[in-house]
């Protein structure tokens, strides 16, 4: 246990400006969205742009094109939060769910992009001959489809997002302490206390919603 907490200590005290920056945008990208303010978007997209130069520099390349579909997503899902508050003469877009038939079509593209992120993880040194494969490839595919997909439902601002940032929060953890990297596994604990009060936040305005 003394091993894990001077891990995450030393590893906090030697961040660079980009990852200290990446940390505060990140959580208050997930306070924002509890709040269901539209600057869950603007931290996100300058989350994502804080991580290009992170990624780049370390030459994690998986994660950097992943990180595209992010800004990508962040940039739709502020578009979209913008455009139905209008077309609802709202002050806010309204939190809405999945029926169980587009519930378990989102569930079954996520597994079938895990198998070909996975495969890609594994066999990346056949695209970027600098960098060895992935140490778990399919498990970090997991996280990283699931991750889209989450994305993806906060941009429409379905209630499942939820589901889906905590399920990824609790792999990542697990993952990043296998391989010992305690901050971020302490990183995605604190995400996990984030996602359980927004989760009840947005069922609460769903119910309130419908009254």
């Amino acid at each position: 246990m003394n091993e894990v907490i001077n891990n995450i200590v030393e590893y906090a005290q030697n961040m660079g400006l980009l990852e200290i920056l990446g940390f505060i945008f990140g959580l208050l990208c997930v306070y924002y969205l509890i709040k269901e303010s539209i600057l869950t978007f603007v931290f996100g997209i300058a989350y994502v742009i804080v991580s290009f130069f992170v990624f780049w520099e370390i030459q994690f390349y998986g994660d950097f094109i992943l990180h595209i579909f992010f800004l990508v997503l962040n940039i739709y899902g502020w578009y979209y939060w913008v455009k139905g508050k209008k077309k609802n003469n709202e002050d806010e877009l309204p939190v809405s769910t999945l029926t169980r038939k587009e519930s378990a079509r989102y569930i079954v593209i996520s597994i079938i992009g895990v198998f070909l992120f996975g495969y890609f993880l594994d066999n990346i040194n056949y695209f970027f001959t600098d960098i060895p494969s992935s140490s778990l490839p399919y498990w970090d595919a997991t996280t990283s489809i699931f991750s889209v997909t989450g994305m993806w439902l906060t941009a429409k601002k379905k209630i499942e997002n939820w589901h889906y940032w905590l399920f990824v929060d609790l792999l990542a953890s697990v993952l990043y302490f296998y391989k010992g990297i305690y901050f971020y596994s302490f990183l995605y604990i604190l995400y996990i206390g984030m996602v359980v009060p927004g989760l009840l936040a947005w069922k609460k305005t769903l119910l309130t919603q419908k009254a």
